[in-house]
């Protein structure tokens, strides 16, 4: 796969080559993209080694434009024949597909000229031995916690992909990416009274990661934490939002300014922009180029540069998350969000998205909570879009006199997420652990059912 300048180089030429043949074959545009990967991961559990798996792949796609009338052809086989069937067929298909008003390359002014070096590329390549020593690691130290009575295993992996964009209209380029990770899940107590819990480390670079023993004694500590677990009473009550789940709120903030959603009227914040949409000094940015971040990217899937946009500022809707096909549907300019994989068009999606932290630690947070829930877990999906309705299972800690008190689980919390957003007060303790970040939240006011 690419991972020198010279092999990427070499994966640009073939796409430009393949762009010239679909012109030739009759496509008045056309781009090209290949992404090509390898991963190694292992498992094992109890001490005992389980899974072993390694992949490549070298996946290619080609789409093309016959006026407003665009195909998408997808294929592995990079063989002079296949290749000419792929362009046969995407200009046949081409001319078949109904118009679309808003197909197209991303306008010429808008493509990245150069691309910034990120370091998203970890140049060392752990082999199966190497993993499988820091799930060992992590495992034991985790089952070496007094009170630890089984586990669900330890996982280790690595990858590392590269992603090649060629288009007829002038840009081309490739970069690469790397991933480590290391999980480990253990349970704690006996019979109906197990409770189970984990943590996990990933990073772009291996030096990144957490060690093995701290996220084994993490998970570990928060499986104990959770034993002997209550239900309590339903009411309307603050709802703290731990970092492990925070950021699913601003999962369900980037859905609803996604301009495909908007575009289509099937987003809750379809008519917000320009509006307060959180409470004053509230931030939330998205930001491509952090640095080693776990969702950089130097580029868009349409080759438009990248660069930092502020969706939120103090509390008002002010930037969406825009390809070019949904910009020219709302009459605006795309944002460089574009993400695309080989069989399918781009798409508008967020890079390194994060809530700006608070002023607040999290137990000056909490500090004047008579009653309340701090939410550790949150089970199925029970968000609805459209509306905004917010209804999910939950389980984690109840607050009392602002201390975390007992565990608690089988509860539900509920409200409509227009409200939830107006009532967040941010932490000061952001962490950048996933590609959406946010500090631990307080929401006053959600619905809490339990039992009864």
């Amino acid at each position: 796969m690419p991972t020198t300048p010279d092999a990427e180089a070499a994966a640009l030429s073939f796409l430009n080559d393949l762009v010239a043949k679909a012109q030739a074959a009759g496509a008045d545009a056309a781009d090209a993209v290949a992404v090509e990967g390898v991963s190694l991961s292992v498992s094992q559990r109890l001490g005992r080694r389980e899974d072993l798996q390694r992949s490549e792949s070298r996946d290619l796609g080609l789409r093309v434009f016959v006026g407003k009338r665009n195909a998408i052809v997808s294929a592995t086989d990079r063989s002079p024949a296949a290749v000419a069937e792929l362009v046969e067929r995407a200009v046949a298909m081409a001319r078949l597909a109904p118009e679309d008003p808003h197909a197209g390359l991303a306008e010429p002014g808008l493509l990245a000229r150069s691309l910034p070096n990120l370091d998203l590329a970890d140049s060392a390549e752990p082999d199966a031995e190497t993993l499988y020593a820091g799930a060992a690691r992590a495992e034991d130290a985790a089952r070496g916690v007094p009170g630890i009575t089984n586990s669900e295993g330890a996982d280790a992996s690595w990858g590392r992909s590269t992603v090649a964009l060629a288009t007829s209209h002038g840009f081309a380029g490739a970069y690469s990416g790397s991933r480590h990770s290391l999980s480990v899940s253990v349970i704690a107590g006996e019979g109906t009274a197990m409770e189970r819990d984990f943590d996990f480390t990933s990073a772009r670079h291996r030096s990144d990661l957490a060690t093995p023993e701290s996220v084994g004694r993490t998970s570990a500590e928060r499986a104990l934490k959770r034993l002997n677990p209550r239900r309590m009473p339903s009411g309307r009550l603050p709802v703290v939002f731990d970092l492990r789940v925070s950021n699913g709120l601003l999962g369900h903030l980037a859905g609803a300014v996604n301009g495909q959603a908007v575009a289509r009227k099937t987003s809750f914040l379809r008519d917000a922009r320009g509006s307060a949409v959180f409470a004053p000094g509230i931030r939330v940015i998205d930001d491509p180029h952090r640095r080693r971040g776990l969702a950089s990217r130097p580029v868009d899937g349409e080759g438009v540069a990248t660069k930092r946009l502020t969706l939120i500022d103090d509390g008002v809707l002010t930037g969406l998350i825009l390809d070019s096909a949904s910009a020219r549907q709302l009459g605006l300019a795309t944002t460089g969000h574009a993400s695309r994989g080989t069989s399918g068009p781009p798409g508008p999606s967020t890079s390194n998205l994060y809530m700006e932290p608070g002023t607040l630690s999290p137990r000056e947070l909490m500090a004047d909570i008579a009653a309340g829930f701090y939410v550790t877990e949150l089970i199925g999906f029970g968000v609805n879009g459209v509306t905004g309705d917010y209804s999910r299972g939950a389980a984690g800690f109840w607050i009392e006199q602002g201390e975390i008190a007992f565990p608690v689980s089988e509860m539900t919390i509920a409200g409509n997420l227009k409200e939830m957003f107006r009532q967040i007060t941010p932490a000061n303790d952001l962490v950048f652990r996933y590609g959406t970040n946010a500090p631990t939240l307080r929401i006053e006011g959600m619905t809490i059912a339990g039992a009864g």
